[in-house]
């Protein structure tokens, strides 16, 4: 009687070893490895592709927004890493050697780590909002966005307001996949519109037209607009800007704007917030919360694109 509960106990551990033996021989499938400089750390910090587009999602989309937003924003990151990375032929991070990418949002796209995260989140917060995330990029491993079979150069941005933007007005060269489309989706977006504000001297200053305060009082009128309806020249007293620089010089949400002198003072109302490129961030939440796919949300902002499986090479 012994014998047989020994043999029968021999037998359920063996049983119970066996998965973890047939995992351990599998042969793992190729990692694909993200080299990414930590501008706070000053250093480069090897990532598995799939963690490091958590942390781009969790840094660059808010988590309370809709899963097939959230699933779009991560096919979306995911382009933007292959088609930089140097193994797939990519320029990679040219101010560091062996970068790929860097965690900033000036040169690359913002990236937090879970310690960053839970700073910013907490603790409670982290733990759901991380296995939402998760859940996000797990859904669509591997997916990216292709154009004639090669990977998009895959912009976004958070508020495009009533269109978004054709490329060729932020590169002057015309994208056969970026060009604008209607966009009624993002108007829940707390920067849809937002007023900033100047003094005379304050706006003179920041366009370098300290000393060219015109005596007969200032002359602001629109010049051109593109054909989504933001500012592409304006004249400024006896100069001529354009939309893109005035939203540099001084840090204006969007070029889609429209400016006048009230009680003294330089008032610009924006509408929108960031390039308008491309995916619509508050968009894309917007149509997940309208019922639908991450599929359709791509191909609305990204025209012309396949979503395709990508396979390491």
């Amino acid at each position: 009687m012994k014998q047989v509960i020994g043999l029968f106990l021999f037998f359920f551990v063996l049983l119970c070893l066996l998965p973890l033996f047939l995992v351990k021989c599998t042969p793992a499938s190729p990692e694909i490895t993200v080299h990414l400089y930590s501008k706070e750390e000053k250093k480069i910090i090897p990532l598995a592709l799939e963690e490091y587009v958590k942390g781009v999602v969790a840094a660059e989309m808010p988590a309370e927004f809709g899963l097939e937003a959230l699933k779009a924003q991560a096919v979306a990151a995911r382009t933007v890493a292959i088609r930089r990375m140097r193994r797939f032929g990519g320029t990679g991070y040219p101010a560091v050697a062996g970068a790929d990418l860097s965690d900033d949002v000036g040169d690359s796209q913002a990236w937090l780590s879970r310690r960053q995260l839970i700073a910013k989140w907490g603790l409670w917060a982290y733990r759901r909002y991380w296995r939402k995330i998760s859940a996000a990029v797990e859904a669509t491993s591997g997916l990216i966005i292709a154009y004639d079979g090669r990977p998009i150069d895959a912009l976004y941005h958070s508020t495009s307001g009533p269109r978004t933007a054709n490329a060729e007005e932020l590169w002057g060269t015309a994208v056969p996949y970026l060009k604008s489309v209607p966009c009624s989706f993002g108007q829940h977006s707390p920067r849809y519109q937002q007023e900033k504000v100047f003094t005379v001297p304050e706006f003179l200053s920041a366009l370098g037209m300290a000393e060219e305060r015109p005596a007969g009082g200032l002359r602001l009128q629109t010049l051109k607009r593109t054909s989504s309806g933001r500012v592409e020249t304006m004249q400024i007293g006896a100069r001529v800007f354009s939309g893109t620089e005035l939203r540099s010089r001084l840090g204006l949400a969007s070029t889609n704007f429209t400016v006048q002198l009230r009680d003294g003072k330089v008032v610009f109302t924006t509408v929108g917030y960031g390039h308008g490129v491309g995916l619509c961030q508050y968009g894309a939440d917007g149509m997940a919360k309208a019922g639908k796919t991450f599929q359709e949300i791509l191909q609305y902002y990204y025209q012309g694109v396949e979503l395709k499986k990508l396979r390491p090479n």
